[in-house]
């Protein structure tokens, strides 16, 4: 604990946190979307165990950071390209963000129940929704691990900062999968933006770096828009 004698330990929490929490908006969009689909009275529960899970794998991946500093070592060279384990999972992951996020579109354009029917929800699992979610903070959990790891060396603050974002995210995931879910057009947003973070994990995989910024900037920047839209629709009605 003498660590945080010194500002700079500070500092670096704060920093990290703050990281993690905004890491963290693709997987509660995710949670939220697909705990959506399951009864009413199981999608809190199902929100929390996605969360709870993920803290406990980020946790666990800091603990074993030499096993995950060793995925990034290439396993197969194919011309100049150095492919890695961790290539292969994020590849996978957005893979599987692409596939989950055009189905549910396609779902809500065809104008298929995707909720509403409490017959179809009840089919849609509580086992299903925590394997995506399992999967799905898999990938996520990798990506924060790796960014942690960059801004910190010592394990107390970086799990600190992975426990403290994620316990936020718990507190405010029931309001954010409530707005998401009563609007149509703002679900569609979330989706197009698992759309593009699915993307950016498949160019990470093959080593195209693009500053996730320009993401978030694109997500927040069409948020502020369709807050104007739904002000000008209140206003008309």
């Amino acid at each position: 604990m003498e660590i945080f004698l010194h500002s700079e330990a500070w500092i670096s929490l704060l920093t990290l946190t703050f990281l993690e929490i905004v890491l963290g908006i693709d997987n509660i969009i995710f949670i939220s979307i697909v705990s959506d689909r399951l009864p009413k009275e199981s999608q809190s529960k199902a929100r929390t165990i996605g969360l709870l899970l993920a803290i406990v794998m980020r946790v666990a991946l800091l603990f074993a950071i030499s096993w995950i500093v060793h995925l990034t070592e290439p396993i197969l060279t194919i011309v100049d390209y150095e492919l890695s384990f961790r290539d292969l999972i994020l590849f996978a992951g957005g893979l599987f963000l692409l596939a989950k996020s055009t189905s549910e579109i396609h779902q809500k354009i065809e104008g298929e129940e995707e909720g509403g029917s409490e017959a179809v929800k009840a089919a849609y699992t509580m086992s299903r929704a925590i394997v995506q979610i399992v999967l799905l903070d898999l990938v996520f959990s990798f990506d924060s691990i790796l960014t942690a790891v960059g801004l910190s060396d010592q394990l107390l603050i970086m799990v600190m900062a992975v426990v403290i974002a994620l316990l936020i995210m718990l507190v405010f995931a029931k309001k954010v999968s409530e707005f998401v879910n009563k609007n149509p057009t703002v679900k569609m947003l979330a989706l197009a933006f698992l759309i593009m973070i699915g993307t950016l994990l498949i160019l990470d995989a093959a080593h195209v770096h693009v500053p996730k910024g320009y993401i978030y900037f694109s997500l927040v920047f069409s948020l502020f828009v369709e807050f104007l839209n739904q002000r000008l629709r209140r206003k008309k009605s």
